[in-house]
């Protein structure tokens, strides 16, 4: 391993983006391979394995065990690359003018690699308070992976102080996100040859009039806006997203299927506004499909929820982060992250913050600058500071 932190980071990553850990595929060798460099140096993580057996989460503590501690955390999955347009391999590391490319660069294998770099560092000072590193899975088809992590967090005696979660924020303090709360609609019909369609029941018909009334509930939300809001966009937001149905353009369809989500700046809203629109479809469309055929009708199922995350501007862990990253101002933002859920399952307070930007996140020739994850390495660094100290 390199000696100097930026190569240290650098080799790292290139090891981590080389790791294809799309959701629908196994990450344990990178797991292993994230567990091999820490025995290396001496450290053992504790192991999360789902019920599948092919995926995993990695607890790490530097330091003193008895005493409460601070996280970094960051997911190991990525988003696909199938249908996007790549200059190059997306599982292989490339440097182009200070810019690491490589699919999870800055979402969030970047943070991951930075945390693993300064292991060393962590070792060498004398921690009067522990370290974690929570390592996930899964966190980008609905934050699976962290919850089980949690769930084991939660058992032990000395509950951390506090957490941070790496995703890419430019290094800003991120105190709140939206929850989000996805729902699929299935829709059963009657088929029927389209030469007598008033026979059938038109399973995409009465799917349209669910879209409409989640655009018509979504230009509602949009007119309520949170004055002085710290988000960028400042109200809730509700769409349609996937829509699939019909089999051959003479054949009354059958099935449709509707995906829909909430993002909610409320705590609890995503699922307060789904759970009317569910309400409204079965009292207002379900009747509608059963008079035509008892056997027709409407299946509903949570796809994806995670609350949303409002940590108080004057919590300790605010203040701390920002000292830590040297800047005064807070923020928050749109997506959602595991800070939430570290928040609300094992209440441990929680700020988002971790180097990139979101706008390079889940595009083609995805890049984190070296400079990011500089300034995310300075600011562990000064954890480690602020850990000695304390």
């Amino acid at each position: 391993m390199p000696s100097s932190r930026p190569d240290r980071i650098r080799t790292l990553l290139a090891d981590l983006v080389g790791f294809d850990t799309i959701s629908d595929r196994t990450n344990l060798p990178l797991i292993a391979h994230i567990e091999s460099y820490l025995a290396a140096l001496g450290v053992k993580g504790e192991r999360i394995t789902d019920e599948t057996g092919q995926k995993a989460s990695l607890w790490v503590t530097i330091g003193p065990e008895d005493r409460p501690g601070l996280v970094l955390s960051g997911h190991t999955d990525v988003v696909p690359v199938i249908g996007q347009d790549w200059s190059h391999d997306p599982f292989k590391l490339i440097e182009r003018d200070g810019k690491l490319y490589g699919r999870g660069t800055t979402d969030m294998k970047g943070f991951v690699a930075v945390c693993l770099a300064m292991v060393p560092e962590m070792l060498e000072a004398k921690l009067a308070t522990p370290i974690h590193l929570a390592i996930s899975y899964d966190e980008e088809i609905g934050c699976v992976g962290v919850r089980p992590m949690l769930g084991e967090v939660a058992k032990k005696k000395v509950k951390p102080l506090g957490a941070f979660i790496g995703e890419p924020t430019e290094m800003k303090v991120i105190i709140g996100h939206k929850g989000k709360h996805g729902v699929r609609a299935t829709f059963h019909g009657l088929a029927r040859h389209s030469s007598i369609a008033p026979d059938g029941v038109n399973a995409i018909e009465y799917a349209a009039e669910l879209i409409v009334e989640i655009r018509r509930r979504a230009v509602k939300l949009a007119s309520e806006v949170e004055r002085n809001s710290l988000y960028d966009v400042p109200h809730s937001t509700l769409l349609t997203s996937i829509v699939h149905g019909g089999a051959a353009l003479n054949i009354v369809p059958d099935t449709c299927t509707v995906d829909f989500e909430c993002r909610g700046i409320g705590i609890t809203e995503s699922r307060e506004v789904t759970d009317a629109i569910v309400a409204w479809a079965k009292a207002e469309l379900e009747p509608a499909m059963k008079a035509r055929n008892a056997e027709c009708g409407i299946d509903f199922e949570e796809i994806l929820d995670y609350p949303a995350l409002d940590t108080a501007a004057d919590a300790a862990i605010v203040t701390l982060a920002k000292s830590l990253a040297g800047r005064n101002d807070h923020a928050k933002v749109a997506f959602g992250t595991e800070a939430s859920l570290f928040a609300s399952m094992a209440d441990i307070p929680s700020v988002v913050i971790g180097p990139g930007s979101i706008a390079q996140a889940h595009t083609p020739d995805e890049f984190v600058e070296m400079a990011e994850l500089e300034k995310c390495a300075g600011f562990v660094e000064k954890l480690i500071a602020h850990c000695v100290a304390s």
